[in-house]
């Protein structure tokens, strides 16, 4: 190995490791080895749909995109804004989803259900009323259905957008069946099982979705005071604009976001698919010599 493809292998390998950090937090090597190497059946078999989605880095883009749709349910956001400290601890936050999705699609089923049985738990005491006087209840099934269908279809139109290798359309609605097995789990009653039950799941709830001050000022802080050094900051607002162009723009208006020109949107997609190639790129697994 020449110095040069050293120089890459060690800004490759730099790079992997500190979006590896923020996203699966200290104990990320760990947990990632008791993820895979657990011998023991798994719920997903190792080419099914969710897989190929929630490995890839289309996930960054999508997850912004779901955060954002997921504000504008009021008991949602009211249940986020109490209990979920997302101000304090941003990034433990993250750190504790990416592990449940990354236990769920990979790890064994008893690392599975174990990880769902935690969830449950902590939704159990997620309870109280909106400033507004309404009742919430994290536990719901019709408002942990919403979460459930925000966060697919985001995740899905991003990896349609952005990711290495789209799926056709029965990959897709194959994606939307898998994910309803980790619904079920949860708590959800009847999920979708695929993209036409998705669509019209989301319709249906439309009529509840409302933008609140809470949701207005998630969403400044997710876009515009991520809890970032510099250096991260023009990557991150990358990531950020392509989200924010994924949603549909009654969302965007809802939220007070910028909307964007037809030209101007065209313009965001290259950007986000240039860098979730380069996400893609630094933390994918170092080849074995021959």
């Amino acid at each position: 190995m020449d110095a040069s493809t050293r120089g890459v292998t060690h800004l490759r390998e730099r790079l992997g490791s500190a979006v590896f950090a923020r996203v699966a937090g200290p104990a990320g090597p760990e947990t990632r080895a008791r993820i895979h190497e657990t011998p023991g059946p798994r719920w997903f078999g190792p080419h099914r749909p969710i897989r190929m989605v929630h490995g890839d880095a289309s996930m960054f883009i999508g997850g912004l995109r779901a955060l954002l749709l997921q504000s504008l349910h009021p008991l949602a956001m009211a249940a986020v804004e109490a209990h979920s400290g997302y101000r304090g601890d941003p990034w433990g936050r993250l750190q504790r989803t990416s592990t449940f999705l990354a236990v769920t699609t990979y790890g064994t089923a008893e690392h599975a259900q174990q990880a769902v049985d935690r969830v449950r738990a902590v939704h159990g005491q997620v309870h109280g009323t909106t400033p507004s006087g309404e009742p919430y209840d994290a536990a719901d099934p019709h408002l942990l259905g919403w979460v459930h269908v925000a966060e697919v279809e985001s995740f899905l139109l991003a990896h349609r957008r952005y990711g290495a290798e789209p799926l056709d359309a029965a990959g897709y609605d194959g994606y939307v069946a898998d994910t309803a097995r980790v619904a079920e789990a949860l708590g959800v009653t009847d999920p979708p099982r695929n993209r036409q039950e998705l669509v019209a799941r989301l319709a249906a709830y439309r009529g509840e979705l409302r933008p609140t001050t809470e949701a207005r000022e998630a969403a400044r802080f997710i876009l515009l005071h991520p809890p970032l050094p510099w250096a991260a900051r023009a990557p991150y607002a990358v990531l950020a604009a392509n989200a924010v162009a994924a949603l549909p723009r009654w969302a965007r208006t809802s939220l007070d976001l910028p909307r964007l020109s037809g030209v101007a949107e065209a313009g965001v997609a290259p950007t986000g698919r240039a860098l979730t190639a380069a996400i893609r790129w630094a933390m994918a697994p170092p080849r074995r010599p021959l």
